[in-house]
């Protein structure tokens, strides 16, 4: 446990002791607002809450986590510390829970810094704040899973761009697995049980519950199995870079 806070804090101070973090911090919230009440048309639907946000939000986090996420591991590759790292009495799965649970915290503190927008419909109207809360708590769930897909990726090469492709891509597919274009060209040449399974794969489905106030057991399964299996992923790359 020592160890993974050590990393953790390590790499918290890597995020914050530079000005890209706190740039990044003010894009993201600034684009945040836009999808709030411009692309979201807030003012024309006449509604206060935060709807809109988080039908956007995955779309931002799309972008903005692998470009958190694509110097974990590559920088590291880069610099050739990372042969450091591996030979302190730090365990793979130690050096990886430590390195994911800094982005998970930065992205954490970027949610955090979107309130302003809660504070907002609040004073507009009368939200349910209550759904606004668990909306608020799967987006962190689904940034966790998207941090550990971006982790995973990060590991692959020492370049930092590539890592950022790599991540996108993936995540894309996690994403949009579910979206209605995706189904109906798999409901072509697929029964419906494989229909189902795909949508089920896809992380907007299960944002989709939480984003209604639902928080199903299926979805909550979903969270914690996907980011043990890309942290799986990221300790089997590190092993294997380690044995070599």
């Amino acid at each position: 446990m020592n160890s993974i806070i050590a990393i953790m804090s390590r790499e918290l101070k890597g995020y914050f002791g530079t000005p890209v973090a706190w740039v990044f911090l003010v894009i993201f919230t600034l684009m945040s607002g836009v999808a709030t009440f411009y692309l979201g048309n807030f003012f024309a639907r006449g509604t206060a809450d935060l709807n809109s946000y988080f039908s956007y939000l995955p779309w931002l986090f799309l972008v903005f986590i692998p470009a958190v996420s694509m110097r974990l591991w590559a920088e590291e590759r880069k610099s050739g510390t990372i042969e450091l790292l591996m030979t302190l009495p730090v365990s793979p799965l130690e050096a990886v829970i430590g390195k994911w649970l800094a982005g998970v915290i930065f992205m954490g503190v970027a949610l955090i810094a979107t309130f302003p927008l809660w504070a907002s419909v609040n004073y507009l109207g009368n939200p349910d704040n209550g759904v606004i809360i668990i909306n608020y708590l799967g987006s962190l769930g689904m940034a966790a899973v998207l941090m550990a897909i971006g982790a995973a990726m990060s590991a692959l090469t020492r370049n930092q761009v590539i890592a950022f492709v790599l991540s996108v891509a993936v995540s894309f597919v996690v994403i949009t697995s579910g979206t209605p274009i995706v189904l109906d060209a798999v409901r072509v040449v697929a029964p419906q049980v494989i229909v189902d399974l795909v949508a089920s794969m896809s992380a907007l489905t299960h944002f989709t519950y939480i984003a209604q106030g639902i928080v199903p057991m299926a979805s909550v399964i979903y969270l914690v199995s996907m980011i043990c299996f890309w942290l799986f992923v990221n300790v089997v790359i590190l092993s294997i870079m380690k044995a070599d």
